[in-house]
């Protein structure tokens, strides 16, 4: 995974809210890659923050449940304050792949650029139910017309952030709406970024729990409402 003076500044940083069942897991998998992980539990009412403090992260907790977007940005506020270089956004359900950390890392050493987004499309999505698949793709779509940047997934939560664009990027939608801002940002900072090609697996887990079509569909209600508040 890159080189190992450059992996010992890296942080993963995974929100989460109830993923009791599946976080022991997802934390031990991505530490053995990694060694700094940091679990932001947004209020869960289980035992997510147990199960992560045993697998072996550092578990932040929100005293009420803010969202993944707030999550997000208290994970990477903590991971700059502990000198992090580069910092990796991954979700809790399991539907990321650990290895994937490593293309985004070579792929940011090679290119220099100072986001790199990971693309399921570009790369391979396990188990995606159709209907979620042309739903993601609208976004893409709706993304490049509203903020001029194109890309080939506009909503996928593995990401890697250089410190120099973590500094940077301030996350103020609290929920889904994040991940547009968060690219938003990347064009109106000047920032760099490219795309990686990685794998998402819908487990039966992710897909009950966490990637219903409600939920697509508010993906493409939050990123109206996100345009219509700015």
């Amino acid at each position: 995974m890159g080189q190992k003076s450059q992996a010992v500044d890296l942080w993963v940083v995974i929100p989460a809210f109830n993923e009791g069942p599946v976080i022991g897991k997802v934390v031990m998998a991505v530490r053995a890659l990694c060694h700094n992980v940091v679990i932001v539990d947004d209020c869960s009412g289980d035992d997510t923050g147990a199960q992560a403090l045993e697998a072996g992260a550092t578990v932040l907790r929100h005293p009420i449940n803010l969202g993944q977007g707030a999550a997000l940005q208290t994970g990477i506020r903590y991971a700059l304050s502990r000198g992090a270089g580069y910092i990796v956004t991954f979700d809790a359900d399991g539907q990321h792949r650990p290895e994937d950390i490593g293309v985004l890392l070579d792929t940011q050493v090679k290119t220099g650029a100072d986001v790199v987004l990971g693309s399921r499309f570009l790369g391979h999505a396990e188990n995606i139910p159709r209907l979620r698949r042309m739903i993601l793709q609208l976004a893409v779509v709706y993304m490049h017309i509203t903020s001029g940047v194109k890309l080939t997934d506009a909503h996928n939560g593995l990401r890697l952030l250089t410190r120099r664009a973590a500094e940077r990027i301030r996350i103020t939608q609290a929920r889904m709406a994040h991940a547009s801002e968060i690219i938003d940002q990347i064009d109106a900072l000047g920032l760099t970024v490219v795309e990686a090609p990685v794998t998402i697996v819908y487990t039966e887990y992710s897909l009950r729990k966490g990637q219903k079509l409600g939920n697509a569909f508010n993906i493409l209600i939050e990123l109206f409402v996100a345009r219509l508040n700015k």
